[in-house]
């Protein structure tokens, strides 16, 4: 499969069933819902959803709310941030849209999904959110949310993974996890666990802000600790650059310019399971086993050691 031509959704006949498969290979050039810019030590994403994008069909993406496809090119983006650009050392986290920044996961999508799609979308969701906390705390890579507009669901719990996060103080734009109140469930992505265990935000505060579909805004969302500072439309850009040099302060990446590409994988699908050059998955679907079996590179590859920088 050619990341650069091949669709995120397909369909492949395996042991004489046609099953449904994702590709979650991607590059920038094919996103559609995700711009990328780097800037020095700076990487800005901007989310500016294609309504018509969805990885399936039967829903449309309004209100900036998400399906699986926008979190490959999301999970994409993030590892392309570490590993092809190691000097940034802060992202950027934007809208492309007006007045609303991200409404969460399209409910639409999931009303049309099956209950294992939505427990491995859930989970594949969260992974890339704890893989951004996780590169703060291990490698310096800190991020802040820049929220314009209504930031709601998994949007917020976007923001949340966040090291900051920042709102324009225009009398509109919200924070809320309206979940419980809307839909009878709990956010699925770490919403809860963030606001409290994270964010230090009262449990009192916490149960009134998860059980009432109202938005909460700047000025009280910054009382309740739900976000770390706001600023009038006029100021707001000042405010976004001074919480960027205080992140790049904090930050110990520094690494060179150009980094290492990350070229497209070559792998084969069949009835046995999933072939890479150096990793083999074998799946055994009557005993539900997948067996993973690595090797080590035929030829010699050229490396530089260098001493790591954490303690022993």
């Amino acid at each position: 499969m050619n990341a650069m031509t091949e669709p995120l959704l397909f369909k492949q006949v395996l042991a004489g069933e046609e099953r449904e498969l994702v590709s979650f290979a991607t590059h920038p050039s094919r996103y559609r819902h995700w711009k990328l810019e780097v800037q020095g030590d700076v990487a800005r994403l901007k989310l500016d959803i294609d309504e018509d994008g969805g990885i399936k069909p039967g829903y449309k993406l309004k209100l900036n709310s998400y399906d699986l496809g926008v979190d490959i090119e999301l999970h994409d983006a993030l590892n392309r941030i570490r590993f092809e650009h190691p000097a940034v050392k802060v992202v950027v986290f934007e809208s492309g849209k007006d007045r609303i920044w991200c409404s969460g996961a399209n409910i639409y999508m999931l009303g049309l999904s099956t209950h294992a799609w939505k427990v491995n979308f859930c989970k594949f969701t969260n992974e890339t959110r704890n893989g951004l906390e996780d590169s703060s705390r291990q490698e310096g890579l800190k991020s802040v949310a820049a929220v314009t507009g209504a930031c709601a669901g998994g949007g917020y719990e976007l923001a949340l993974a966040c090291d900051r996060i920042v709102m324009v103080d225009d009398r509109s734009s919200t924070v809320s996890l309206p979940e419980v109140p809307l839909l009878g469930v709990l956010p699925g992505t770490g919403g809860l666990t963030r606001v409290t265990d994270k964010r230090k935000v009262r449990r009192d505060l916490a149960d009134i802000f998860c059980t009432t579909s109202e938005g909460v805004r700047a000025d009280r969302a910054k009382d309740w600790k739900l976000i770390d500072g706001h600023a009038k439309p006029q100021q707001f850009g000042a405010l976004v650059d001074s919480e960027v040099a205080a992140l790049r302060a904090q930050s110990k990446r520094g690494g060179p310019q150009q980094g290492i590409e990350l070229t497209p994988l070559k792998a084969t699908i069949d009835e046995q399971g999933y072939h890479y050059g150096l990793v083999d998955v074998a799946i055994d679907r009557a005993a539900r086993i997948a067996t993973f079996t690595v090797q080590a590179p035929k030829a010699a590859i050229e490396s530089t050691p260098r001493r790591s920088s954490r303690p022993a």
